[in-house]
């Protein structure tokens, strides 16, 4: 344990659980709704409401080998070429073998796929799968239904949850196991609610951080908060260099920042065409499988092509759809594009790729453990060794799944000889000072420009040192202390109906850096400079291009030194500490052995 935590109110209120998973997208849902059915009592706490996480705006649909003639066999295939080398091939055949099986659960669960007339589940294509195996709902609406029938399944059961309410630290027992966590639930009671969970077993399952660009398709809840608190909580973080850029997302400008509306993958699956302004096919000749080349492919040649040609974007020309196929098949998309004056059924979409998932993460066994005793991880927050070096298309829904079912498991068997959650302080204690919420834009922008798409070792240095000057200033008289809540602040209700939310090396001493006020804004600011350090350490670090992680300046794949891992914690001293991995299987998680 690092002993590091955020500069916060003391915690003012506390409510007792078996386990408390933070996250509402399909892994934390679908580990909360298995847990609850075997008897656990059940916390799930959540950021903003209980549907609100980036599985409801996945377009695309569900990978698994459903279809006549498809296997696991072949979808481990598809997959491990996608991650260019650096997949976990057994946390890959768990997923495509147990899929198929998690998807008739969800199913089960009250999830309603498109059907085709016969009545079978409707697949399509996306990049990099070589067989129709994407299952899809509401045409491309499918984390939208995916959402539905989790959120409605945890209402039914009666399943306790704290909406509103940003995680912000792990507490930990007087052995060093995780104890549960403390939290702020936005607009409740005095000093806005910050309160605990105590529990022994803590599920994180907060999604991405795809705030830390400036342009992103992920949601505003999306600012690394699981990977920074499993930071300062000693867990171990791999591989978060390969971030996705997804290609095609729509173009609404140079200066466009925030969540940008998807063009799925999907589309593309169906026989739409990537082209210049000259309506030349420029994926022809580049990969085998042209516009479904894998998504690093084709992010890198839309970004080469728009580079040769001095241009922002490049189009995605589904015109020959029509106008009752894009009403049918992808009326989401159709609507947000007409909404910012396209029309694809008359005019082909501008698209440029911005950032989309992160393929690293919380670095977990296949069982969701973490290197911090009790602490589990699961969905994109989690580095399971499924995508590799770049996930393959809609394979997240199915990880999400599959490992969500598999740290249930893991958290029912070992309940029995864990006990209550008894909490204890610290015995030297660092508060975090906080950044001010006005550096959020200035560490996106870095983000962008150093990190992006394109990256090279003289903008990677340049990201660095801008990072480093917001995390070393500026230095007040003396440390700013913690304000404890009062006592008599009462817990949340169950369902909470709070408003919505509010619109290098270190070697200075902790508190050297005045801390702004404690809040979501400035909470949320300091947690994504800690991933966005992370990520540039890591991207460093990594000289040669794989995958999504693409090295201007290094160019070329380098099996011989870098089919490896990069493991990165952070000390006590808050210096980011990054190792490389002997060969390219992960060491084991210290949680491994099964508790009697």
């Amino acid at each position: 344990m690092t002993g590091i935590r955020l500069h916060a109110p003391a915690p003012g209120w506390a409510i007792d659980a078996d386990v408390v998973v933070v996250g509402s997208g399909v892994a934390g849902l679908t580990a909360a709704l298995r847990c609850t059915a075997a008897g656990l009592r059940t916390v799930v706490v959540t950021k903003a409401r209980l549907d609100d996480g980036s599985t409801r705006w996945a377009q695309g649909g569900i990978a698994a080998a459903l279809g006549e003639g498809d296997t696991p066999e072949q979808h481990l295939g598809d997959t491990l070429v996608a991650g260019a080398g650096l997949c976990d091939e057994r946390a890959v055949r768990a997923l495509v073998t147990e899929g198929p099986d998690a998807v008739r659960r969800l199913i089960a669960t009250g999830a309603d796929f498109d059907k085709t007339a016969d009545g079978e589940i409707a697949l399509t294509r996306e990049g990099g799968h070589h067989r129709r195996r994407i299952a899809h709902a509401g045409g491309d609406a499918t984390g939208a239904e995916i959402s539905r029938a989790l959120v409605e399944a945890i209402r039914d059961r009666g399943v306790r949850t704290i909406e509103h309410a940003l995680v912000l630290d792990l507490l930990t027992d007087a052995g060093g196991r995780t104890a549960g966590v403390t939290l702020h639930v936005m607009g409740e009671g005095q000093h806005d609610g910050v309160g605990a969970v105590h529990a022994p077993a803590v599920v994180l399952a907060t999604g991405g951080m795809g705030q830390v660009f400036s342009a992103t398709t992920n949601p505003g809840v999306s600012t690394g908060d699981g990977v920074a608190l499993a930071l300062r909580a000693g867990a171990e973080v791999s591989d978060l260099e390969f971030v996705q850029f997804h290609p095609t997302v729509l173009f609404l400008g140079a200066g466009s920042e925030g969540q940008q509306p998807l063009v799925s993958e999907a589309v593309r699956g169906e026989g739409a065409h990537l082209v210049d302004a000259d309506g030349v096919r420029f994926m022809l000749g580049q990969h085998e499988l042209a516009e479904l080349a894998p998504r690093d492919i084709v992010a890198k040649a839309i970004t080469r092509r728009m580079k040769e040609q001095g241009a922002e974007h490049m189009y995605l020309d589904a015109r020959h759809f029509g106008a009752e196929m894009w009403a049918e098949r992808f009326p989401t998309i159709l609507a947000a594009c007409r909404a910012h004056g396209i029309d694809p059924v008359t005019e082909p979409i501008p698209v440029a790729p911005a950032a989309h998932y992160a393929s690293g993460g919380v670095r977990t066994d296949l069982s969701g453990r973490t290197t911090v005793p009790g602490l589990y991880a699961c969905g994109e927050v989690a580095c399971t060794g499924v995508h590799g070096a770049n996930r393959l298309a809609s394979n997240s829904l199915l990880e999400g799944l599959v490992f969500a079912e598999r740290i249930a498991e893991d958290v029912v068997a070992r309940a029995p000889g864990r006990g209550p959650a008894v909490p204890v302080e610290h015995p030297a204690p660092v508060v975090l000072p906080l950044l001010d919420p006005g550096a959020r834009r200035r560490i996106q922008r870095t983000m962008t420009l150093g990190a992006g798409v394109l990256r090279s070792a003289a903008s990677l240095r340049t990201a660095s040192e801008e990072l480093d000057a917001l995390h070393l200033a500026p230095v007040p008289s003396e440390p700013v202390p913690s304000e404890p809540a009062p006592a008599e602040t009462a817990a949340p209700a169950e369902t909470a109906e709070t408003p919505g939310r509010p619109g290098g090396a270190d070697d200075r001493k902790p508190g050297d850096r005045k801390s702004a006020e404690p809040g979501v804004e400035s909470w949320e600011t300091t947690n994504l400079l800690a991933v966005a350090r992370l990520l540039v350490a890591a991207a460093s670090r990594r000289e040669e291009t794989r995958g999504c992680h693409w090295r201007e300046d290094r160019p070329d794949r380098d099996d011989a030194r870098w089919r490896r891992h990069l493991v990165v914690h952070l000390t006590p001293e808050r210096t980011l500490d990054v190792r490389t991995t002997e060969t390219f299987d992960f060491p084991p998680t210290v949680d491994a052995p099964r508790e009697p």
